[in-house]
């Protein structure tokens, strides 16, 4: 029930509290509040523990490589039960409905501000404030991984004493809506408290403009959310909606007066917060080729990317400093040469990009080779594509670090016995690789983390302004200029007066919406963020929020994952056989022939769950609340309780999504 939490950052360790993921524990400490919550210093240390909320385990050990995966982005070597239903179930304990962290941010900002106020903290007044600033800020983080996971959310601003009672009327779920804004108002006081420059550690540390980015980033996912879940049981007030069948949501109104009007403040502040950044930052330069030797030039957007020093790109907002000889290390770029880990990116993420002229890969004229020639696929695409997509043969070090076999990348290894070293899709990215071999295979590196990056910006401004005038505004087209021109693209209305939506959306889940595919210029900005973003973790959220999963629910012919032009030409290949060793058995280690032409990572053994493709369940959009707390806020009788499950969910373990 209790989790340790101590500041590894600090020079000195400071255990201070255990927390809980219900509402109701105090904190344990070695000191007590009153000794230690009263110095500059120590309320500094207890921000800095809440660094840990940000998700630096899925880089540190999987790297780029499995923030995308179960999506039509990336595959992972066994496929999630989220597109096998009835495999995701209801849980009885546990899952994303706790508190842990927002309770640790209340108790600090509880604790803390009547002392700040009263001038009873000693130390600088201006660091203070940047360290209640954080605070604010971690708990919007933490409130917005609540509204991501579960929409509506109790909305909780102080510790809850050790009451049935008290613990039962604070677990009033508000509708989703109010928790955006209260989101928005968390980082409003993070803004008004925290510096533009932090009081150490440079951009390892948050700044206000860190802030603006967050509002950006939290008030697009609301109002597309609430756009294309507008009349479901998803938003406040719509058909069946469960929120409406507790009391103290009866009659619910929308602050703006309608969700049209709601829908519409959530865009304008998306884009006023992205402006903000925007107009600050400019994107770090790209040569448009990938550094193929140590004597070749450099290309800085690349190494922002695996840079061990991520100071001099000021692009990246806000990152994580390692440093092995002080025991903070991260496994980030291990492996980098080889599978990524297992998880490989698709045929549909490589077929995103278009051609260097800004026409997509199946438009007349545009030049394209096809993919039967692994080393040809990115030849005259989008630079990015060519930078970050791995041919066999590319040059992946440039100095040795005891692995010599991966010095140049191998022919893929699809037939891998071990997972982790699998070639699971065929494809592979090097997005995030050091070319210092001594960095690239040992388990301790000191390769940065990027947690914030100002591009980010540029693209919620582009969707916020189209989603709300269906036009683009001239800060839209300077910013979507700007990332082409990075990315070495001919012009975006080229991309556009040449899309085929409908083609697009055989592969593409973001073609959709509602079942229903979008216009061509909504699509490429889709497309824009896809593949600018591509393995920083964004897809999931995105397909979500756009409600792009519809069209998998009971579809005629079921999604299935492809990867590299298998039965074309590649299995003829002697390099790429030698690298298989096994050699190539339908229906045992690779998808048969008959299938398709493309590997089908899933479709090999006949008793994976998802060996006939993916399906959907609207429910799936969110996920269920475990029994538990229903029983607990209940006293036992879940009917009792103040919470509602999510639609769709039965409020009773094992079962899986009713619809």
């Amino acid at each position: 029930m209790k989790n340790r939490i101590s500041f590894l950052s600090l020079p000195a360790v400071l255990m201070l509290f255990s927390c809980n993921g219900f509402l109701n524990l105090e904190p344990e400490a070695a000191l007590s509040p009153e000794q230690y919550l009263t110095t500059e210093e120590n309320i500094g240390a207890y921000a800095t523990d809440l660094y840990s909320m940000f998700p630096e385990h899925e880089r540190s050990t999987w790297g780029y490589w499995r923030t995308d995966s179960n999506t039509d982005d990336m595959a992972s070597p066994d496929p999630s039960n989220i597109f096998a239903p009835g495999y995701w179930r209801v849980e009885q304990t546990g899952g994303s409905y706790s508190f842990t962290d927002i309770y640790r941010c209340n108790y600090f900002l509880n604790f803390v501000l009547p002392l700040y106020e009263a001038g009873e903290i000693t130390g600088s007044e201006t660091n203070i404030r940047h360290y209640i600033g954080e605070v604010y800020f971690f708990r919007a983080w933490a409130y917005f991984e609540k509204l991501k996971a579960l929409g509506d959310f109790p909305i909780v601003e102080k510790p809850i004493a050790d009451d049935l009672e008290e613990l039962v009327a604070a677990s009033k779920r508000a509708p989703r809506n109010e928790v955006a804004r209260f989101i928005l108002a968390d980082l409003d006081r993070a803004i008004e408290y925290m510096s533009d420059t932090p009081p150490t550690g440079g951009t390892n540390r948050l700044a206000d403009d860190c802030a603006h980015l967050m509002k950006s980033r939290v008030a697009l996912y609301e109002g597309t959310w609430e756009k294309y879940f507008n009349g479901t049981a998803f938003v406040p007030n719509g058909q069946g909606w469960p929120g409406a069948a507790k009391e103290y949501n009866q009659g619910y109104q929308y602050p703006s007066g309608d969700i049209d009007s709601e829908i519409a403040f959530f865009l304008k502040t998306a884009m006023d917060e992205a402006k903000i950044v925007a107009d600050k930052y400019q994107l770090t330069d790209n040569t448009g080729v990938f550094q193929d030797s140590p004597d070749a030039a450099s290309n800085p957007y690349f190494d922002m990317f695996g840079a061990i020093d991520m100071s001099k790109y000021p692009e990246i907002l806000l990152w994580r400093d390692y440093n092995v000889s002080l025991g903070v290390h991260n496994s980030v770029v291990e492996f980098a040469a080889a599978a990524n880990s297992g998880c490989g990116i698709t045929k549909s993420m490589v077929d995103a990009f278009v051609m260097s002229s800004g026409l997509p890969v199946y438009a007349s004229g545009s030049g394209y080779k096809g993919d039967a020639d692994l080393l040809e696929i990115t030849d005259n695409r989008d630079s990015r594509a060519e930078i970050f997509i791995k041919k066999p043969g590319d040059l992946n070090l440039h100095s040795s670090g005891g692995a010599e076999s991966y010095q140049n990348e191998p022919w893929p290894k699809i037939t891998h016995s071990t997972s982790s070293m699998r070639y699971t899709t065929g494809y592979a990215i090097r997005k995030g690789l050091n070319f210092d071999g001594a960095q690239s295979f040992r388990n301790e590196c000191e390769v940065g983390l990027i947690v914030f990056r100002a591009v980010e910006a540029y693209l919620n401004y582009i969707e916020a302004c189209y989603e709300s005038t269906r036009s683009l505004d001239g800060d839209a087209q300077r910013y979507w200029t700007a990332i082409r021109n990075r990315a070495k693209v001919g012009d975006w209305q080229t991309t556009i007066d040449n899309t085929d939506v409908a083609k697009e959306g055989e592969t593409d889940w973001g073609a959709y919406s509602a079942g229903q595919l979008v216009d061509a210029t909504l699509y490429n900005i889709r497309r824009e963020r896809r593949c600018e973003l591509m393995a920083e973790g964004f897809r999931a959220a995105d397909i979500r929020r756009w409600r792009s999963l519809d069209q998998l629910i009971d579809a005629p012919e079921p999604y299935h994952v492809l990867g590299v032009n298998l039965w074309t030409e590649l299995y003829q290949n002697q390099d790429f056989l030698d690298s298989n060793p096994s050699g190539l058995k339908e229906g045992e280690n690779v998808s048969p022939r008959s299938f398709s032409n493309y590997l089908a990572p899933y479709h090999i053994m006949s008793n994976n769950r998802v060996y006939n493709g993916y399906n959907w369940r609207m429910a799936h959009y969110l996920d269920p609340i475990a029994v538990q707390h229903f029983l607990i806020t209940g006293n036992g009788d879940v009917n009792a309780s103040p919470l509602y499950q999510n639609p769709g969910w039965p409020v009773q373990a094992g079962l899986g999504a009713q619809n």
